[in-house]
């Protein structure tokens, strides 16, 4: 989904070398925008927790990370990733437009978009401050204390094979998050007035682009089923 809302459009960009696009349709490829990668932000962050549990307290694992519990916080990473976002849905469909109308970005992100807006922008720029709050800083937080204790109880273990055998079952999503949380942060911690800057939309395409495209070869290559299918299809060529 976070592909689906950004690419197409920025193909059609390339293509054309320019395209055009409603205010209806700005706003709300800016509201899936910000709606899926808050999603992404709090379901990477309940996986920091699953590797936490995983590692730091195996005995009691299956007991806390049940079905139930897996099925609560998938819904609640959803839902709030879309409710806490209509906030902002609210504040961009009151601005007034009369000025330029050139978005020099490849999709309509919330800063250039807010840029070209000639209303009263401060409550809307609070409220984005206050929202990253929930949305950013806390998963982020969140994430590096749960790798703090995994990597404590790591450091733990005296024998190597289980030193890398622990590692393994985290190294994969470790380099997800180092990805997708290294680039957004990047990006929405340097001054509006720099947002356009040729680097900062070539940030924009990594955390947007790039690990979304990496995220399923990460993860199958980690996966020791995935591994052996892959193995057995390689043989059957070379048979063939």
């Amino acid at each position: 989904m976070f592909l689906t809302t950004v690419v197409p459009n920025r193909l059609n960009v390339v293509w054309l070398e320019g395209s055009t696009i409603s205010i209806i349709g700005c706003i709300t490829q800016t509201y899936m925008y910000c709606a899926i990668g808050c999603t992404e932000c709090h379901l990477l962050t309940v996986m920091a927790y699953d590797r936490y549990l995983a590692i730091c307290n195996p005995l009691h694992y299956n007991t806390i990370m049940n079905t139930r519990l897996q099925h609560l916080l998938v819904i609640y990473c959803w839902v709030f990733g879309f409710l806490v976002t209509q906030i902002t849905l609210c504040f961009l469909c009151q601005l007034e437009f009369c000025g330029p109308n050139v978005i020099d970005h490849f999709f309509c992100d919330l800063v250039p978009y807010l840029e070209l807006s000639c209303s009263y922008k401060y409550a809307l720029q609070l409220e984005i401050m206050i929202v990253g709050i929930p949305i950013l800083v806390i998963p982020f937080i969140l994430v590096i204390i749960s790798y703090i204790r995994v990597f404590i109880t790591i450091f733990g273990i005296s024998f190597t094979k289980g030193w890398k055998k622990t590692f393994s079952t985290f190294s994969s999503h470790l380099t997800v998050v180092t990805m997708y949380f290294g680039t957004i942060l990047t990006i929405y911690m340097v001054p509006a007035n720099g947002y356009t800057l040729p680097i900062h939309k070539l940030i924009a395409f990594l955390y947007i682009v790039v690990t979304p495209l990496f995220n399923p070869i990460i993860y199958c290559l980690r996966n020791q089923e995935m591994r052996t299918v892959m193995e057995k299809l390689f043989r059957r060529r070379e048979k063939k």
